[in-house]
């Protein structure tokens, strides 16, 4: 039942991220970075994303001639998305690099996984934010853009990773006897469940940067 669930629900995932970047193809949005954002997030949102997209994300496409009339609420989703697909990006680099080269830490293999994909998704997320910045704000330069996103994505990527991997310990820990495997469907449902949990305590951290000017909204 499990595995037709996730099979079900990582298709789901793929066909909104899909569309979504069938879309983009059509109506590049303003901000490049963002052409990747979107269809990360159709992959583990999927009808969420979908609908926020076509909804909020269009707006900010080169071609739009709509006004953005979009509360705040809206536009720290929007920026909470951005950095939510740069730590999904990072944690699914990570997790086969530590299931092929076997690596366990602490002897476990799921704290090789929380090292490895913590590194990457932060750098990931920083990556990201750099993109966000750097194009609109030259004056910085490239290192002043790279401090830019280092304080303004930071916290909001810690928060998602809390999420993410407090969702990954409940399943390794409480969920299963044998938790799923990478190689197994199931493993990458459980991951988009993470996913929307990290964006779920990510978002608050992305509202407290906003309101307090660390970080732009989107």
């Amino acid at each position: 039942m499990l595995s037709t669930i996730s099979v079900i629900a990582l298709a789901i995932g793929l066909l909104c991220s899909l569309i979504i970047t069938v879309d983009i193809m059509r109506h590049p949005q303003m901000m490049k970075i963002m052409n990747i954002v979107w269809p990360i997030n159709g992959w583990f949102m999927g009808p969420v994303a979908l609908w926020t997209y076509f909804k909020w994300g269009r707006l900010k496409s080169k071609d739009n001639d709509k006004e953005d009339h979009r509360g705040r609420p809206a536009k720290v989703f929007v920026s909470t998305s951005h950095c939510s697909a740069g730590c999904t990006l990072g944690d699914a680099v990570g997790v086969p690099i530590v299931a092929l080269t076997g690596m366990v830490i602490a002897g476990s293999t799921l704290f090789a996984h929380y090292t490895v994909e913590f590194v990457l998704a932060y750098l990931f997320g920083i990556l990201f934010q750099y993109y966000a910045i750097y194009p609109m704000n030259e004056d910085l330069g490239k290192k002043g853009a790279v401090w830019a996103a280092i304080k303004a994505d930071s916290l909001s990527l810690i928060a998602f990773e809390v999420g993410m991997f407090g969702w990954m310990a409940i399943v390794h820990f409480v969920l299963f006897q044998e938790p799923p495997k990478p190689n197994e469907a199931s493993y990458w449902f459980m991951m988009q469940i993470a996913m929307i949990l990290g964006f779920l305590t990510s978002y608050p951290a992305n509202w407290v940067l906003v309101r307090k000017g660390i970080k732009e909204e989107m």
